[in-house]
């Protein structure tokens, strides 16, 4: 099966709770049509470059699938009419990469800049 990523935007007025469960909704919409969530990551809030529907932050995060199409497509298809979404973006690639996405390991680096100081 190809191998995915989806990184989600949710509304900024959601708790961290409530947006890492709109992440475990879709991972179990994937489960349940063939697909299979490898990595699930949560970003937190960010600040966006632009507004989108009268926001400035939203909350990220990101999931490394390994799923058939059609089962991706009814995900997709199940984020773009939830409201709490605002955007998607999905993009297939060859394989995963091992370990923490790179927007995770900027944060720890930052961290670990802190305790040097």
């Amino acid at each position: 099966m190809p191998f995915y990523e989806h990184v989600m935007i949710a509304r900024q007025d959601l708790s961290n709770a409530q947006a890492e469960g709109l992440v475990e909704h879709f991972g179990a919409v994937l489960t349940d049509n063939g697909g299979k969530v490898v990595d699930s990551e949560y970003w937190g809030v960010k600040t966006m470059a632009y507004k989108i529907n009268k926001n400035r932050k939203g909350h990220y995060a990101l999931l490394k699938t390994d799923s058939p199409a059609p089962a991706v497509q009814e995900m997709e298809r199940l984020m773009r009419l939830h409201e709490d979404v605002m955007r998607v973006l999905t993009i297939k690639v060859e394989d995963h990469e091992e370990g923490p996405s790179i927007q995770m390991r900027k944060s720890e680096e930052r961290e670990s800049r802190r305790e040097r100081r």
